[in-house]
């Protein structure tokens, strides 16, 4: 693309941009699906070219978000009295975790971050998060394996959390808590939980001022009124809080894990209190076909407002009560694949020894193997596997195109079968 172009480009969507932040603060002091539609359908455009975190199309996504938190009244949070913190990329360590070189491409990334004050004087804070880049063409964590590079727009992942996240900014700022609330969209969180890592490095309020700290990712794919949400082992009352605050029977799934592979889990590893709210994963996970089609913007709705209740819990809570505690079971700093991939769909909602999955990916390992939905993955080439990390562990150890083994639990039967990489 010429900079002509691009400049075109980058105007446009600016103007495009403040008309729908117009739009959104003359809207009604209400959650809506029809707002959400709105933030989904800007952040998943084509012209936002997957929103690859140290790019310009990023930097046209980070402004949309300031622009909207200043509108709803919110103070820049963020590097030297502005919305943004900014951080370096460096991609060749990207492309080998174990590199040491320090001499490939850098990017400038940024986070957006907004402060709501609340009608309060105490200094505590509640956190809350998402990440809004993706993937781009897919350069970084894809499952694309076409021939022609494809944009990767990131409808779910994670233009709806960004989209919660806008939305009960300005629902929020219509009706305030007396405890403020750090808005936090984090860019770098396809690349390894970059920006999350960096902002709780360098924070710019005082961690320890926090009650909690509340992410969403993937949350426009609701089916059959279905909510996980994770982390409820880190802190005694969470359970009760979210049930109680589940007013529009959502069929809530609690998940005790504190860490997973969102940004949540930078913040657990700061002794905070975490949630992660989550509508499941899907075939187009880091594929090109998560595209905003495929949205629930009413089930988007439905859990920020699930949320909102949530915070207006906490909001009645000192710091001092709301303890945090570890999860019980192994954590892990990250989830990152670094291996080949077998195309299964894990159920996160799974508790039992070993990994259950939900479906296999046409063509791929697991459903040239055999595998099939309900199975549950039990050993890995030789490896005997207590859960989904475990999993992961041993998926890291195999190389593509190795050829070896796989032991699932089906209808109670153990059956082993060969398994081609």
């Amino acid at each position: 693309m010429t900079f002509s172009k691009y400049l075109f480009l980058f105007s446009f969507l600016t103007l495009l941009a403040c008309s729908q932040s117009q739009n959104s603060t003359n809207s009604s002091a209400d959650i809506t699906a029809e707002d959400i539609a709105v933030h989904v359908e800007f952040l998943a455009a084509d012209e936002l070219n997957g929103r690859e975190a140290g790019t310009a199309d990023e930097a046209v996504a980070a402004n949309y978000i300031a622009d909207l938190f200043r509108d709803y009244g919110l103070e820049p949070a963020g590097d030297d009295r502005t919305f943004f913190q900014e951080f370096t990329i460096n991609t060749s360590i990207l492309n080998n975790p174990h590199s040491t070189d320090t001499t490939g491409e850098k990017r400038l990334s940024k986070n957006v971050v907004g402060l709501l004050q609340g009608t309060g004087d105490s200094e505590e804070l509640i956190i809350v998060g998402a990440h809004y880049d993706h993937l781009g063409y897919g350069e970084f964590g894809s499952l694309y394996r076409g021939e022609t590079p494809r944009i990767h727009n990131g409808a779910d992942d994670n233009a709806s959390g960004t989209a919660g996240l806008i939305e009960l900014a300005e629902y929020l700022s219509k009706n305030r808590p007396e405890t403020d609330v750090l808005f936090l969209a984090f860019s770098g969180e396809e690349m390894g939980l970059l920006g999350s890592a960096h902002y709780v490095d360098e924070p710019t309020v005082e961690l320890d001022n926090a009650i909690a700290m509340i992410n969403m990712d993937m949350i426009g794919r609701m089916d059959d009124m279905k909510l996980m949400i994770f982390g409820i082992g880190t802190s005694a009352d969470w359970e009760s809080i979210l049930t109680e605050a589940n007013t529009d029977s959502l069929n809530l799934d609690l998940v005790e894990d504190g860490t997973g592979a969102s940004d949540h889990t930078s913040f657990y590893y700061k002794n905070i209190p975490v949630l992660h709210y989550f509508t499941d994963t899907h075939s187009d996970y880091h594929r090109p076909s998560d595209d905003v089609e495929y949205i629930n913007n009413e089930g988007i709705a439905m859990a920020i407002s699930h949320l909102s209740r949530v915070i207006g819990h906490l909001d009645t809570i000192d710091k001092e009560q709301f303890a945090f505690i570890e999860a019980p079971g192994e954590q892990r700093q990250s989830m990152r694949l670094e291996g080949p991939t077998l195309g299964v769909l894990p159920d996160y909602g799974y508790d039992g020894k070993g990994m259950k999955i939900t479906g296999t990916n046409p063509g791929q390992a697991a459903a040239n193997a055999g595998l099939q939905g309900g199975d549950v993955i039990i050993g890995l080439g030789g490896v005997e596997l207590e859960d989904i990390y475990g999993y992961m562990g041993a998926l890291n150890a195999l190389e593509k195109g190795q050829l070896t083994t796989i032991t699932i639990l089906r209808d109670g039967a153990e059956i082993t079968l060969d398994l081609q990489l």
